[in-house]
């Protein structure tokens, strides 16, 4: 499936978060933070209000944005006011 954002939305593919902790304790997606960096996938038409590129990491707002799953993996829409900053 091809996913196409529009005006100020930015598809984006969330990272994956550790699951076990440095003592070797394994952690259940439930207990688990939702993670808030991920990479741009693409950006919709709106250029002046988006300021992020596609293969660039963000970090974004924690409950932000429309979560999709595409060929299987999970994905966000996200506005382009809820990417908080440009990871380098």
């Amino acid at each position: 499936m091809k996913v196409k954002p529009l005006a100020d939305r930015v598809l984006v593919k969330m990272e994956k978060t550790e699951s076990k902790t440095a003592g070797g304790i394994i952690i259940p997606d439930t207990a688990q933070e939702k993670t808030q960096i991920a990479c741009v996938i693409a950006i919709g038409t709106d250029k002046e209000k988006i300021t992020v590129q596609p293969k660039q990491r963000v970090m974004y707002d924690k409950y932000a944005g429309t979560q999709i799953k595409i060929d299987g993996e999970e994905h966000l829409i996200l506005k382009a006011e809820d990417i908080i900053a440009v990871i380098e």
